[in-house]
């Protein structure tokens, strides 16, 4: 299924005509170079949210621009969140929004609705809470995007536990005389 909604981003004109100044920046593109969530990486995460959020905020009528390009930049901080950063105070889940937009506002000019879309991200995690729609559909469009990443990993590496447990347990029945 990712597969299938990538295409459909790349063919759809509009929404490669709003995020293509976004993508073709070099820093940007770095985010390919980060991990977000299992095999994902960062650049791929923010895009299939951009995507999401272009989507349901074109079929809602609301500021689907603003939401396509904050989704976008919405985890534009480049460096492994899995690794205590030197320099940097507070836990990433709380502090990487305000990061990412201070990172986005020195490369684009973003609107007001643009920054708190990126700031307030991760609410309710954060207490910040969203002054727009579209900055709430992407905090439900991320939330989303991170358990899709992470679904299929999860549940393979659970099978093999569970697969490894029954082989161990039948090895060991096998070995013990009736």
């Amino acid at each position: 299924m990712k597969q299938n909604i990538k295409d459909l981003s790349k063919s759809d004109k509009e929404f490669q005509y709003i995020i293509s100044p976004l993508i073709e920046n070099e820093t940007v593109q770095q985010m390919k170079n980060y991990r977000q969530h299992c095999e994902t990486s960062c650049f791929d995460h923010c895009y299939m949210a951009a995507y999401y959020c272009y989507l349901i905020c074109k079929k809602y009528h609301l500021d689907y621009k603003s939401a396509t390009r904050a989704a976008m930049l919405h985890d534009l901080f480049l460096y492994d969140w899995r690794k205590r950063q030197p320099g940097r105070k507070g836990l990433h889940a709380f502090t990487h929004g305000k990061t990412a937009c201070e990172n986005a506002s020195k490369l684009f000019n973003l609107n007001k609705k643009e920054k708190d879309i990126i700031i307030k991200h991760m609410w309710p995690v954060t207490i910040a809470f969203p002054k727009s729609l579209e900055a709430f559909i992407l905090t439900f469009v991320d939330k989303y995007c991170a358990i899709s990443e992470s679904y299929e990993i999860l549940r393979s590496k659970f099978f093999m536990k569970k697969f490894f447990r029954y082989t161990y347990l039948l090895l060991c029945l096998s070995f013990i005389k009736i």
